[in-house]
């Protein structure tokens, strides 16, 4: 799915999203509306990954929405 219909329809993505990676507030989610790199950077503080694994995680989670 494209970054900018993500964007688009993050009110739907959200919910999907906030189930994967549970630990992240709504705040987090709603100040990120279907930013990748603003959700990798919160990821890697809330999990402590590195930021490789923090994009790759962000790069599935776009991949599974096209499923």
């Amino acid at each position: 799915m494209n970054k900018d219909i993500i964007a688009g329809k993050w009110t739907q993505v959200k919910g999907k999203a906030q189930a994967k990676w549970g630990d992240l507030t709504d705040d987090v989610f709603d100040v990120a509306a279907g930013d990748s790199k603003y959700l990798a950077g919160k990821l890697q503080e809330k999990y402590g990954w590195e930021q490789d694994r923090a994009e790759r995680e962000v790069k599935e989670f776009e991949k599974s929405l096209d499923g």
